[in-house]
């Protein structure tokens, strides 16, 4: 069997997809603490390395044919806001997988981040030094949406391989609602609308007016309009966004929500606190988009 290791595996997205394309995960690593119980609680037959993986030594990582990465997206993504730093240690992280990759030499990597990470002013030097390497490079932004995940999810993916040139496509699947996944009863978090500030209530009432009733309504963040519940839900982050709106009460979505929204099977463990179960299931990779990558990586180049 193909054998995987995780790096900055988080809550494990990238390895939950390759273990259901058939690949043995056998090692993950990140730097926080909490994500690695999570990667530890859902993935018990592989190690579960809390280190800093840009100081690590690729040569402690156990053998294997895959490496599977995503590395730190937030010096790269347009979430960050205009008045954040630009996180240069965090865009330095990528060159960790170079490191890997030059040391294990393994047969296959796989890569994710967001879109504009091949805006990067060294990306060109970053993917030079892969090449150099002897991969040859496929690329593709691909949206969750297609691949059976109920969310608007944009993301970058790479393949490659020490072979011939990887294969990496849509799925192309009819996207899923969110009302797949949203629950109205068994709930005792509901607020009443009124009870919120005025731009919440203008908000909700914008968005009902558009899309009815029973809503989608971005609490956080500068994201105007609702979201019909006959779509996906829009990119999830590691902070709660959305809230869902029935009538004149309203919830933020709940842990189990996102965690069918990200594409996670039900029973996925999560550790830690709901603002840290959040922030793992934001930063993580779509395990169905995980599974596919991985799928056409292998068939297309083996």
């Amino acid at each position: 069997m193909m054998r995987a290791v995780d790096l900055f595996s988080g809550a494990g997205g990238w390895s939950c997809g390759a273990e259901q394309a058939g690949v043995s995960v056998v090692a993950g690593a990140d730097h926080w603490p909490r994500a690695v119980e999570t990667f530890r609680a859902a993935h018990p037959e592989a190690q579960a390395r809390c280190q800093d993986v840009a100081l690590m030594d690729p040569r402690d990582l156990p053998q294997f044919d895959l490496l599977l990465a995503s590395p730190a997206c937030q010096g790269h993504s347009r979430a960050r806001g205009t008045d954040q730093p630009h996180h240069d240690a965090q865009r330095a992280t990528a060159w960790a997988v170079v490191q890997v990759a030059e040391v294990c030499r393994p047969r296959w990597i796989a890569l994710e981040n967001v879109p504009e990470f091949t805006s990067w002013a060294l990306y060109r030097h970053w993917r030079a030094a892969l090449s150099t390497l002897g991969y040859r490079i496929t690329e593709r932004v691909l949206c969750a949406s297609r691949h059976g995940v109920p969310q608007e999810r944009r993301r970058w993916f790479a393949a490659a391989s020490l072979e011939r040139l990887p294969r990496l496509s849509s799925a192309d699947l009819e996207p899923l609602p969110a009302s797949s996944f949203v629950i109205f009863d068994g709930s005792d978090e509901w607020a009443r609308v009124a009870d919120k500030v005025e731009r919440t209530r203008a908000r909700v009432a914008a968005a009902q007016a558009e899309h009815g009733p029973r809503v989608l309504v971005p609490y956080y963040g500068s994201a105007r309009g609702g979201r019909p519940l006959s779509r996906p839900v829009g990119t999830l982050t590691t902070h709660d966004r959305y809230a869902l709106v029935d009538g004149d009460r309203l919830r933020m979505l709940s842990v189990d929500e996102q965690r069918a929204a990200m594409g996670f099977p039900p029973s996925y463990p999560l550790t830690g606190t709901r603002a840290e179960q959040v922030h793992q299931l934001g930063n993580a990779v779509c395990p169905p988009v995980a599974a596919r990558v991985v799928r056409q990586l292998l068939e297309s180049t083996l």
